[in-house]
């Protein structure tokens, strides 16, 4: 059979005529499901339905539903006294621009999955699918994994349309793209690439599409799953996406050059490719004096270095060489652990598997009392396990300054990555003193070296060595003085700002 579009072209359709055979085809394919919704209208002088309407409840706007059946009944009744029903027509006069004409079984089957009311109507061998989206959804609210002092206080929600919707509040821009990808046969995700066009790299942006359109499974429920999949490596701890739930965060990658991953269903972006100092940026260097950004930033590579590497250094410094600490620090520490049983690696292990078991407890427990178990389980396990003699209490002080100094880290995969590392250092400092922690920060270095992020070599502008890109890493220039954007991401349209935006407009006013 078929039917004229709006065009007055012929379409082939697979939807029968008679509205009660395409609601068993309906049916047939969902099933009796408790949260689908079947309206039926019938005629006033007769039993038989001369419309259906399909959706799923929770997805759709119910006052909007009501008003679109209302303006159903009225056009129904109308066309049937004068000159009969079409797809036109109907696509015209009911609900102008949000009805979508649907001609095959999988499309109308797919619309009601979606969250879109289907609209049967006896007669037409055309189903309607109408854009009437509503439900419970969580608002736009500040983010929790991600705080500022000063700056946007926008997160993102589980809705891709609404995150989408933040991002262009603040790149109002025509060469702002969104490309939208289908992925995972069940759950049928909506995932969205965005990117400005004339600024990324069209190399990366086809890679990006490559590998998500390379992607075969089931389900995809978190941004994590799409990471996972895309990556250049998965023997690393190291992460080479950065996951984000601030909307400014991911203007600011965008208006860089990168590309922004949204799955629908998540509040975390997924932004690349990147590099590893990347991971020691906040959003909140750029709403602060430079003078205090670069300070902060220094402030978290050394946080960084003391996560990493203190509780191996002093493993390595009080069982191997003594001769390097100070004698009267020495005498302190040799009179602290002498009643304690246990070797230095011992100590360490058992107080940094206690804080994590600690910290894992924290998270999950209840947010009223978490906190509090955080705080107090650490204080009085600490106190406890100096007073029973297990630890010294110099241990404690340096598992204590490490955990705060992984909290430093402002992306909590690249702390994660640390948490890992920093028991493999502890084994080798026990093993092998100073020489075991020389010898796993090489290969670690190695690693950081080869590692790439969508072909981007990760540890820029390190290595290789750039010394065009070190404006934005190690410290940040004031903002008159950043007219280029860095090169390693994308060197097309490079030029941020012009040059007479360096200007001080004090010395005209002094001429």
């Amino acid at each position: 059979m078929t039917t004229k579009t709006l065009h007055g072209q012929e379409q082939q359709s697979s939807l029968p005529s008679e509205v009660m055979q395409t609601l068993a085809l309906l049916q047939r394919r969902l099933g009796h499901s408790s949260d689908i919704s079947i309206r039926k209208l019938n005629w006033p002088e007769d039993s038989s339905p001369f419309a259906i309407v399909c959706h799923l409840n929770g997805l759709v706007d119910d006052k909007e539903v009501n008003q679109m059946i209302s303006n159903i009944n009225q056009y129904v009744i109308a066309k049937r006294e004068n000159d009969g029903m079409s797809v036109e027509s109907l696509l015209q006069e009911v609900l102008p621009g949000k009805l979508k004409a649907i001609r095959d079984e999988e499309a109308m089957v797919q619309a009601v999955l979606d969250g879109r009311t289907v609209v049967l109507i006896d007669g037409l061998d055309t189903a309607m699918a109408a854009s009437l989206l509503g439900g419970e959804r969580r608002s736009v609210e500040e983010p929790t994994s991600q705080t500022v002092i000063r700056g946007s206080k926008e997160g993102f929600t589980e809705d891709i349309s609404t995150n989408i919707a933040l991002i262009r509040r603040k790149i109002r821009s025509a060469d702002l793209r969104f490309e939208d990808r289908i992925i995972g046969r069940v759950t049928r995700t909506r995932v969205s690439v965005g990117y400005i066009q004339g600024i990324a790299n069209p190399n990366v942006v086809q890679e990006v599409f490559a590998r998500l359109d390379a992607i075969d499974t089931d389900s995809i429920l978190e941004s994590s799953y799409i990471e996972e999949f895309i990556q250049d490596s998965e023997l690393t701890p190291f992460p080479t996406m950065i996951n984000t739930e601030r909307p400014d965060a991911v203007a600011g990658n965008l208006l860089e050059g990168q590309v922004a991953i949204l799955v629908d269903g998540t509040p975390f972006v997924l932004i690349l490719p990147v590099t590893f100092f990347r991971f020691f940026l906040s959003s909140e260097d750029y709403y602060q004096r430079y003078d205090i950004s670069t300070f902060l930033r220094l402030i978290r590579l050394f946080s960084f270095f003391v996560a990493l590497l203190l509780p191996s250094t002093y493993i390595a410094v009080t069982t191997f060489q003594q001769e390097m600490i100070p004698t009267t620090l020495l005498i302190s520490l040799a009179a602290q652990r002498e009643g304690t049983p246990l070797p230095a690696l011992a100590e360490a292990l058992l107080m940094e598997l206690t804080f994590e078991v600690i910290r894992e407890a924290g998270v999950r427990m209840p947010r009223v009392v978490g906190p509090a178990i955080s705080i107090v389980g650490a204080l009085v396990l600490g106190q406890a396990a100096v007073q029973a003699g297990l630890v010294s209490a110099a241990m404690v002080i340096i598992v204590s300054f490490t955990a705060i100094a992984n909290f430093v880290i402002p992306y909590f995969s690249m702390s994660s990555a640390v948490r890992i590392i920093r028991f493999g250092f502890m084994i080798l400092a026990g093993t092998f003193g100073l020489y075991g922690i020389l010898a796993g920060v090489i290969p670690l270095l190695v690693h950081l070296v080869a590692l790439r992020s969508f072909g981007i070599p990760y540890f820029l502008p390190a290595s290789p060595l750039s010394f065009s890109n070190m404006k934005d890493v190690f410290l940040r220039i004031p903002w008159p003085k950043a007219k280029y954007r860095p090169d390693y991401v994308s060197e097309i349209n490079k030029r941020r700002q012009s040059d007479s935006s360096g200007e001080n407009p004090k010395e005209k006013l002094g001429d």
